[in-house]
């Protein structure tokens, strides 16, 4: 079985937000997206496709868990990946994730892609 999720945001809206909310990145992104995010000229591009990426894979999961259980790091060729914890590694059992990210002008997406046998 293969589930998809995408999502798309606005690079200006995340901007605003995390100038508004200082302690939203804290809630929204864990510590090492955060120190990534921000070791980038313009974090909020990067912030922006890490949210995407977090309610894509909560779309193609199909199961409500929270954004901070998911985690979007580099592997070391540089392509992302999802590293998670609590319901969402429970709800996604021994099936495989790939997650794929972009941005340009304004916008920031993702898509995520989930599939296996579902245990």
């Amino acid at each position: 079985m293969i589930n998809i999720g995408t999502d798309i945001e606005q690079i200006s809206r995340m901007e605003a937000a995390l100038a508004r909310t200082p302690r939203l990145a804290a809630r929204l992104f864990s510590a090492a997206e955060c120190e990534y995010c921000a070791s980038k000229p313009r974090a909020a591009q990067h912030y922006t496709a890490r949210f995407c990426a977090k309610e894509a894979f909560i779309k193609a999961l199909g199961q409500p868990v929270s954004l901070r259980e998911i985690e979007v790091l580099r592997a070391p060729d540089g392509r992302p990946t999802l590293a998670l914890t609590g319901r969402a590694a429970e709800y996604l059992g021994d099936r495989q994730v790939q997650v794929s990210l972009a941005h340009a002008g304004d916008y920031a997406t993702a898509v995520v892609v989930i599939f296996g046998s579902e245990g």
